[in-house]
């Protein structure tokens, strides 16, 4: 399995809510006011009827119970609209911080270190932003209004029995030990549960993700039956261990039942003595007593719905832990004083596996192109991420200018791999990522540079044709024209390419060679060259191996020299991939 992003302590977790919070005080203030206020018109009819049912004892006639009954319309108008602003006010407030929350968090994680997300895989993030924020969104509008509403209904109402009279408050409060003692009871065991799903349906995304990215070559090795397998078996991880927090849950409410028996019972026989002895009156132990059995619901509905809320917290710790993640500064920074991109004794390994760059030395000069070459393995991708600032080296360092890239702005290193995305939308849209301010006579501009703008003008809207997911789909090729089309957009000073003619086949190569010479002109560049006409055309060319640079000089110069460059290019010369 892949590392997960990072999780959140419960005590990040509550001290993150208390800062939204804070700063939203007056719609919290307001909520919690008209919390209260439904709350304290709810038992105004218990203190009615134990006071209608003192009057029937004292022999009144009839009209006893109008006074009663106007209080009670009264308070059932009052307590109605005040429940139903404050669950309207609840589920604003927490929709508001939830969505400030998604917003954080994939702002979060588009900055993250792509180490970092390749470690963690896909599947983990999206299932942060997507069903872990749907548990919270249900735990907000479905759950969390109610629970607020009843922890105040029932910490006024313990109040009021108080001031009937505080023995019969302590006889109620004789139930809060044993609802406490039932959380404790199940808290513990179900906290873990909770975690342990969000983590299962995590690791089930990523491998869906993973079989949907890769379909055909699924379906070209017959893998299918692996895949599915692999997804059952994650499926039925997250289904054991729901099934388990469900058998947590039922033990759990026969403990909830036995407090509010145990309660009601204790109320009643405090207020049987009670009344015995003349302290109190039979109206007031009755609305005691009402006062109690009211809590019944409410209580039964803060902790039955405890499962929700710790399926909301997992979830909640899921999305805070990539708002505490370190994040890459790719805004801002110092702009090069230079074009030298620089590698200086750079090593580098993945989490803690053999060194895959071993003290690499290179330099390219200002509007210099250099290849990287090498057999599999040989460490061009990783020295073309450090390049680029993607990865940061184990040793040594790597600059612009002087600069280090990590500290560089945006847009003075662009890097393109043979893994380019299109964007959904217009084909211009998707070009303007690169500037957002570009005009159409440079869109055109960049388009026609790298050779591109002969079939975009040809589909069927032009350059205002949607392209991308559910839109008009293009060639790998033409994919990584537009690539390239946005670098010349960008315009930075630097380019790294890694492996980027790889997926255009050999029909397209000469042409999307092309491109990217188009899109290079005048700019320091380091290219990782799948094809070694690109390797032919370039200025220099580097070779590794095993992480170390073996050979370097101009394509002739190693031709000559008879060396691991000469077999290389031989090799290439007798496939007539040309």
């Amino acid at each position: 399995m892949t590392d997960q992003l990072t999780v959140a302590t419960p005590g990040e977790s509550r001290a993150w809510l208390r800062t939204e919070l804070r700063t939203r005080k007056t719609q919290a203030a307001l909520t919690l006011t008209a919390g209260v206020l439904a709350a304290a018109a709810s038992t105004i009819p218990a203190y009615a009827l134990g006071l209608l049912v003192d009057r029937i004892r004292a022999g009144s006639d009839a009209g006893a119970i109008v006074p009663v009954a106007v209080v009670l319309v009264a308070a059932a108008v009052v307590g109605g609209i005040a429940t139903a602003f404050g669950g309207y006010l609840t589920a604003r407030l927490g929709s508001q911080i939830l969505a400030d929350l998604r917003e954080r968090t994939i702002a979060r994680a588009l900055r993250l270190p792509a180490q970092v997300l390749d470690r963690a895989g896909r599947g983990d993030l999206l299932s942060r932003v997507s069903a872990d924020i749907s548990a919270i969104d249900r735990a907000v509008s479905e759950v969390l209004p109610g629970m607020i509403s009843a922890l105040l209904l029932a910490g006024i109402s313990l109040a009021a029995m108080i001031g009937i009279d505080w023995r019969l408050g302590l006889a109620g409060a004789v139930a809060v030990p044993l609802y406490a003692i039932g959380l404790r009871w199940y808290l513990p065991r179900a906290a873990p549960s909770y975690a342990a799903e969000r983590v299962a349906i995590a690791d089930r995304s990523q491998v869906f993700v993973e079989s949907m990215q890769g379909t055909r070559t699924v379906h070209a090795y017959g893998l299918e039956d692996r895949h599915l397998g692999s997804i059952e078996g994650l499926s039925a991880r997250a289904r054991d261990i729901s099934m388990n927090v469900f058998a947590l849950y039922t033990r759990f409410v026969w403990r909830i039942n036995r407090a509010e028996l145990t309660g009601l019972a204790s109320v009643l026989v405090v207020g049987f003595l009670l009344v015995r002895h003349g302290v109190v009156s039979v109206g007031a132990v009755s609305a005691a007593a009402l006062l109690f059995h009211r809590l019944f619901n409410p209580i039964a509905l803060v902790m039955v719905t405890f499962d929700r809320v710790q399926d909301a917290g997992a979830s909640l710790a899921r999305l805070v832990g990539v708002l505490d993640m370190d994040v890459e500064r790719r805004d801002g920074g110092t702009a090069p004083a230079g074009r030298e991109l620089v590698l200086q004794d750079v090593s580098f390994r993945y989490q803690g596996g053999p060194p895959v760059l071993s003290e690499v030395s290179l330099r390219v000069a200002p509007g210099e192109v250099v290849a990287l070459v090498g057999s599999t393995g040989a460490g061009k991708t990783t020295a073309a991420s450090l390049a680029a600032g993607i990865l940061r080296p184990e040793s040594g360092y790597a600059t612009v200018g002087g600069v280090a890239v990590t500290e560089l702005p945006a847009d003075s290193v662009a890097i393109v791999s043979q893994e380019t995305h299109v964007f959904t939308g217009p084909l211009a849209e998707d070009l303007r990522l690169a500037r957002p301010g570009a005009s159409t006579g440079e869109v055109s501009a960049a388009l026609d540079r790298v050779g591109a703008l002969a079939w975009a003008r040809d589909l069927p809207d032009g350059l205002d044709t949607v392209v991308g997911s559910g839109g008009h789909q293009l060639t790998a090729a033409q994919a990584q024209q537009l690539a390239l089309a946005r670098v010349v957009l960008l315009d930075p000073p630097v380019v790294v390419l890694d492996e980027a003619t790889a997926e255009a086949g050999s029909a397209g190569a000469r042409d999307l060679e092309q491109a990217a010479a188009a899109a290079l002109r005048g700019r320091t560049a380091l290219v990782v060259a799948h094809r070694l006409t690109q390797a032919a055309s370039a200025d220099r060319v580097i070779v590794l191996d095993h992480g170390r640079v073996v050979e370097s000089g101009s394509h002739p110069e190693l031709i000559a020299a008879g060396g691991r460059y000469a077999g290389f290019w031989a090799a290439w010369s007798a496939t007539d991939r040309r």
